[in-house]
């Protein structure tokens, strides 16, 4: 975990974060994800008919993984000064790999920019790769925008 002080965040564009622990994606995590989401496409829900499918056996929703990247940042970096930290949104977001039931992600990425906003806040710019365990393309590339207040 990188350690950043409010007021030192700045200066720390280009700084490089994580990477982070292993987050592991088990079935009955999608399942959970599902019915969250009432996504219940067979390609995430159904291991017997997904077996015969394009990647072998279920894969965790898209979405799921996107998800997971706010943990997982929030793992990687700590301002703890910061009173209150909103998610701004994305400027990009691609998921190049299917993630499989029962596998791993973890985060990896760099404080891409950091720029003033009203009411005395700060706009982070992040370029984060979701990286699968044991994989040789990501699950997710993205470039997320949050705002950090004191």
């Amino acid at each position: 975990m990188t350690t950043i002080k409010f007021d030192d965040l700045p200066g720390h564009a280009g700084t490089s974060l994580g990477p982070t622990g292993w987050v592991e994606i088990p079935q009955d995590r999608i399942d959970r994800f599902a019915d969250a989401t009432d996504d219940h496409q067979w390609i995430h829900v159904d291991p017997e008919r997904a077996k015969d499918g394009p990647f072998g056996g279920t894969i965790a929703h898209g979405y799921l993984t996107l998800s997971l990247l706010i943990p997982l940042w929030t793992e990687a970096l700590d301002v703890p000064d910061a009173t209150t930290k909103v998610n701004y949104g994305l400027n990009k977001v691609r998921f190049p790999a299917p993630v499989p039931a029962g596998s791993a992600i973890r985060l990896t990425g760099s404080l891409a920019k950091v720029e003033e906003v009203g009411g005395g806040g700060l706009q982070l710019t992040a370029d984060v790769v979701i990286e699968i365990r044991g994989a040789g393309k990501p699950a997710c590339v993205a470039q997320p925008v949050f705002r950090f207040y004191r």
